[in-house]
């Protein structure tokens, strides 16, 4: 059974932008609601171009020395990046590695620090 469609569907779900980077710094995917969320930047159209063409470059060093980070160690794989206030999430920089263990991309995860204001297993 391929996963290819199952791992696709678990990222499309993401309630929070999800961006995933080649080596190269290459957007190669991101989920709908990155689509949404970077629509005035381009959205969509931004598939296939250089995630660096996105930041300044005191983000642009610090991008690069966590991709070097992550190539040093198979242990080193999830980098703390910043806070966002306004959402209050904790963002990180995660290594995707292949079945080798070698470096083949990273991703920023959105981590929400508020609780869940909605009832458990309330499907109304």
């Amino acid at each position: 059974m391929k996963l290819d469609m199952f791992f696709k569907s678990v990222i499309d779900q993401e309630l929070v932008p999800v961006v995933l980077c080649d080596t190269h710094h290459t957007i190669i995917y991101m989920n709908p609601v990155a689509i949404n969320r970077y629509q005035k930047f381009g959205g969509e159209s931004l598939i296939g171009q250089s995630l660096l063409n996105c930041h300044g470059e005191k983000s642009k060093i610090a991008i690069g020395k966590i991709l070097t980070w992550f190539k040093e160690s198979e242990d080193h794989n999830r980098v703390y990046t910043s806070y966002n206030s306004k959402e209050d999430k904790d963002i990180y920089m995660i290594a995707l590695r292949d079945e080798n263990k070698q470096v083949i991309g990273y991703y920023e995860k959105h981590e929400c620090r508020k609780n869940e204001t909605g009832k458990m297993y309330d499907m109304d």
